[in-house]
């Protein structure tokens, strides 16, 4: 059983393998995000966190989706494009990964599990659902999708050394 996410192995955007022990140390922003979305524009907020607090030791991860509604129907590469271009996005982006089901990627099972969402219920309901984890790698909290990114940043740096 995995004791945190760094315990994880993902692909990125260019599809090669990493873990994410790289990320030890750091508080992390999880998010599973689409391209076509009435959240999409949220990439902006993401962003701003990005730049706000990743010199403190913090990182947002992207995680493409495409269950929800069909909204990220690109290939990585695509996605990659419209990030960069439309938001310049310069949080690390990943391979696109299902989030729910039988097919559902590792990393989200294991969040899924530490943090359930309203009513207890695990199931992811809809793109740009977050979850803050901790520089221990523990999952802190889970934040529904319309959750704007710039309302998270005291949370953030509450995890943040000072």
């Amino acid at each position: 059983m995995p004791q945190s996410v760094y315990d994880f192995k993902v692909k990125t955007i260019d599809g090669s393998e990493q873990s994410l022990k790289p990320y030890q140390g750091r508080v992390l922003l999880i998010v599973n995000v689409a391209s076509k979305c009435g959240f999409t524009p949220q990439y902006k907020g993401l962003e701003e966190l990005q730049k706000k607090f990743e010199g403190r030791g913090f990182s947002v991860l992207g995680f493409p989706c495409n269950q929800f509604g069909a909204q990220e129907p690109g290939d990585e590469n695509e996605i990659k494009n419209f990030c960069e271009l439309t938001y310049q996005v310069s949080f690390p982006m990943f391979s696109k990964v299902d989030v729910n089901g039988a097919a559902a990627a590792p990393l989200f099972a294991y969040l899924k599990e530490q943090k359930k969402g309203v009513l207890g219920t695990s199931g992811i309901k809809w793109n740009f659902t977050k979850f803050l984890v901790d520089a221990e790698g523990k999952v802190t909290a889970r934040y529904a999708p319309n959750a704007k990114p710039e309302s998270l940043a005291g949370a953030v740096e509450a995890l943040l050394p000072a």
